[in-house]
């Protein structure tokens, strides 16, 4: 990572440990500081670093939200209040700490439509995130508040016990954050009393917390873990790019004593959004999935992975050998790696294999970092050539049986009928929009 060297100029950047997930550099750039950069430390380095006199202003996360308080030479009393800091400004040589988290993360509930007032509120973890969502809930009026952390009488064990009847569930820990995506929190299926979930967490956009809350809208799950019954239980749910965002712009405020309209939230979180979000094609073997895929990769200028061409890659034979050599078993799970490592990149378009859906896991995967399309065409107009699986007539069984993963998988269904170009222009216009 790039470092502040000592020069006239002012510093301006984000201070934290591991720094290798995060989006604040396009974000501040975005809004006009174009010297921003990520700015790592060990503990022992602190100290010394927070001692410049050419810092202009930081902002901190994971683990020093807490730690740069004895540093600071003034505390804003909201930021003391809470018991965190996230922004740091040297101000007459002086440094003076600020909490903007605060701000980002009421923008991030009332985007999302979440109401704390009048509710019991379950906040995940116990660091300077939580201190920041328990001093959000207590002005929003939280009828309870609960702090849930590893120890204590209050732990994630007892949580279902004790707190069944929670009604807002918001999580501030790392679990399930980029690069290690795999994790949740809590299964959601133990708290049915929950109608809101917020994760603070940007990184990946859907979390397996919110892909959970947004299966839950949709299906009711059968013991197996499998898609059950469609069902009408409402989660609202929201994901921390938002407040990403919003509290970078009001720490851009304070860094140089301007006022940023609000729209350039907006503006940004959608742009970014863009940027950074993978979109992924599925559907039946011979929908279109390469040719729409290249000609959406060209109409957005991200690069674009074939899956296929990924796992021929990996393996040094045709898709075909590898079935008639290795079985569809290995075959299956040289297609879950390269589908896992390709969808943990941002910004790309993605062409899935027919049966990448079949796996739950490829699903999560594909969703966490993704906006998925179901490329569709009719049945007779499906190429069966080269194809193991869609040899001998068994196309129209292999459609019965993919049809609910594909509809799990997909945010939108599109049909490929008239030609490529338009089917990717469809997407397009569907995922700028």
């Amino acid at each position: 990572m790039r470092k502040c060297e000592a020069m006239a100029e002012k510093c301006y950047g984000l201070l934290g440990r591991r720094l290798g997930h995060s989006w604040s550099v396009p974000i501040h750039k975005a809004l006009g500081c174009r010297d921003y950069r990520l700015i790592e430390l060990e503990p022992e380095g602190l100290e010394g670093f927070l001692r410049r006199e050419d810092i202009g202003g930081l902002n901190v996360t994971i683990p020093y939200k807490r730690d740069v308080m004895r540093f600071c030479d003034a505390i804003d009393p909201a930021a003391a209040a809470i018991g965190s800091v996230n922004t740091l400004v040297r101000r007459g040589g002086k440094l003076v700490g600020y909490n903007t988290d605060i701000d980002g993360f009421l923008y991030m509930l009332r985007r999302a439509g979440i109401s704390l007032a009048g509710k019991k509120t379950v906040i995940l973890g116990s660091g300077g995130a939580s201190l920041t969502a328990q001093a959000a809930a207590k002005r929003e009026g939280a009828r309870e508040i609960v702090v849930v952390s590893r120890s204590g009488p209050d732990n994630y064990e007892t949580l279902p016990d004790r707190h069944g009847d929670a009604e807002v569930l918001i999580n501030t820990t790392p679990l399930g954050m980029w690069p290690h995506m795999d994790g949740s929190p809590v299964d959601l299926r133990l708290l049915p009393a929950v109608t809101d979930v917020a994760d603070v967490i940007y990184n990946p956009r859907r979390t397996n917390l919110l892909l959970q809350a947004e299966e839950l809208n949709r299906w009711n799950p059968s013991p197996g873990g499998e898609l059950g019954e469609p069902v009408t239980r409402s989660i609202r749910y929201t994901g921390g790019l938002s407040m990403l965002v919003a509290q970078a712009r009001r720490a851009e405020e304070l860094f140089f004593d301007r006022s940023i309209p609000d729209g350039e939230t907006e503006r940004i979180t959608a742009q970014l959004w863009r940027d950074q979000t993978n979109l992924v094609l599925v559907g039946m073997p011979g929908s279109g999935k390469t040719t729409v895929g290249r000609e959406l990769a060209r109409l957005s200028g991200k690069p674009f992975v074939d899956l296929d061409e990924e796992i021929v890659r990996r393996a040094g034979k045709p898709i075909p050998e590898i079935f008639a050599s290795q079985g569809e078993g290995p075959f299956r799970q040289l297609e879950h790696e390269a589908l896992t490592e390709a969808c943990a990149k941002g910004g790309q378009v993605i062409a899935t294999g027919g049966g990448a859906v079949l796996w739950s896991e490829n699903r999560a995967a594909m969703r966490r970092t993704g906006r998925v399309y179901r490329l569709r065409r009719r049945l007779e107009d499906l190429p069966a050539e080269g194809r193991p699986l869609s040899q001998a007539g068994k196309l129209e069984e292999m459609e019965r049986l993919r049809d609910p993963l594909y509809t799990a998988a997909a945010d939108r269904e599109i049909w490929n009928v008239s030609s490529p170009a338009e089917a990717a222009g469809e997407i397009w216009r569907d995922f700028y929009e």
